[in-house]
């Protein structure tokens, strides 16, 4: 038969962009309650795209709407530990004037697909349904099980996601000793003939706090030397200029060392500005995996112009290295003073594990195949994932979601930001070495 009449099987690299761009169409906004659409319509979308190619994905709500999907594929091992891919389906809201394209529409310009989620994290949720999809329309089973989770409401925590599945569905994890997930693999290039590619072994843990002060309320016209606005305001403003000190923790230090020597140059973790020069449009990230920070984000206080209120509220985005935590809380205490009342809105632990190992090796091996410049390194991410939730479990987690990127996109920026966008590329090359890691692994 003829090649004109015999139609070309559908490969992952062809799928993928449509499937990133059909997933930034479902609105996913996640507002940190309820209020948004909730992930529903995505679950159900992810379960149909896993159904249609033979596997019997659950759709799990732990609240209305806020819904996450789980599949297990079968390896050829069975009795071998089982793998973990994760990826979530909600975003943080966008707001559609600020945008170049409009944030919901997955529109493709200047070869790139732009949308919310489009890095974060709908770009990998694209690219492994497009290699799962792949590998079982061809019969290609993975070496070992892997289990697949699509979960809600990671932006706020995970508590209806990652959280609730852990807590409420472990079972679903049984024989789960690894996974991969956000925020690493992405690449960084140095020059022609060497491109660095970030693997999350550590991550910050954070405290999202909320900081009161009760005062005297009373009329505006008057002397009041109790007013809590001002008490907050001072304690806010000594936290949001305090400098914390530089700590480098291991995974810091190895990059930094691996990085000293693809550019040639000592780095000095205590000399910033000269360190973070260097790094181009990464250094957001980096830089914030030196110190402990606490951002002020929020206040709130007062309901009329002249009534001083009885009491001012702040909320302040604390995030502390590993091993840094009893460090931080006392330092952030002795900073906002004893007028100063705190307590989390959510907290959650640093996690920190080697860049070593079978999966890392198998990392190595996909990134380099696909792009022989490639130099697989670890490093720390400022924020945090769903891998807060899976490390309870006992699973050791890598940030792992794979991308080639233009020397002059500010992939930091991108996230939660105005704009957001991945290259088309990118998600080819991501499909390619996932599917090369799978077979590795």
């Amino acid at each position: 038969m003829s090649e004109s009449n015999t139609a070309r099987a559908v490969t992952g690299e062809d799928e993928v962009v449509d499937l990133c761009r059909e997933l930034i169409r479902i609105d996913t906004s996640n507002y940190g309650d309820h209020s948004g659409p909730g992930e529903r319509a995505a679950a159900e979308y992810v379960a149909e795209k896993l159904a249609e190619v033979g596997l019997e994905p659950q759709i799990l709500e732990s609240h209305r709407g806020r819904a996450s999907t789980v599949a297990r594929i079968e390896g050829e091992d069975p009795s071998r530990p089982a793998l973990l891919i994760h990826g979530h389906l909600d975003v943080v809201p966008a707001n559609a004037d600020d945008w170049t394209h409009h944030p919901f529409s997955g529109e493709i310009a200047d070869d790139c697909v732009w949308g919310r989620g489009a890095v974060d994290m709908k770009d990998m949720d694209a690219m492994t349904l497009a290699v799962v999809r792949d590998r079982l329309r061809s019969g290609r089973k993975p070496p070992r099980d892997i289990v697949l989770a699509f979960l809600a409401d990671e932006e706020a925590g995970g508590t209806y996601g990652a959280r609730y599945l852990v807590d409420e569905h472990p079972d679903l994890f049984e024989g789960v000793t690894e996974a991969i997930g956000e925020v690493g693999g992405f690449s960084f290039t140095v020059n022609e003939n060497l491109r660095l590619y970030l693997v999350e072994t550590a991550q910050k843990g954070m405290h999202w706090m909320r900081l009161t002060v009760d005062g005297t309320a009373g009329h505006g016209s008057m002397t009041n030397k109790d007013n809590a606005i001002t008490e907050l305001c001072e304690a806010v403003g000594r936290l949001g200029r305090h400098t914390w000190p530089v700590r480098v923790t291991k995974t810091v230090r190895s990059f930094l060392d691996e990085l000293s020597d693809a550019l040639g140059t000592p780095l000095d973790p205590e000399d910033m500005d000269a360190t973070l020069a260097k790094l181009g449009g990464i250094a957001k990230m980096v830089g914030a995996t030196l110190r402990n920070s606490a951002a002020p984000t929020m206040l709130g206080a007062g309901y009329k112009v002249n009534v001083i209120p009885g009491q001012a509220t702040a909320h302040v985005d604390g995030r502390f290295l590993p091993g840094y935590e009893e460090e931080f809380l006392a330092e952030l205490d002795r900073l906002l003073g004893p007028r100063v009342r705190r307590e989390d809105v959510h907290g959650d632990k640093a996690l920190e594990t080697s860049f070593d190992g079978a999966l890392v090796d198998a990392m190595q091996v996909a990134l380099k195949a696909e792009d022989p410049i490639a130099r697989a390194v670890p490093y720390m991410l400022s924020g945090g994932t769903d891998a807060k939730s899976f490390d309870d479990l006992g699973i050791r987690c890598f940030g792992f979601a794979p991308l080639k990127l233009p020397p002059e996109l500010d992939f930091a920026g991108m996230f939660h930001g105005v704009d957001e966008r991945v290259p088309v590329d990118g998600l080819k090359f991501g499909v390619r070495v996932l599917d090369r890691f799978i077979d590795q692994c």
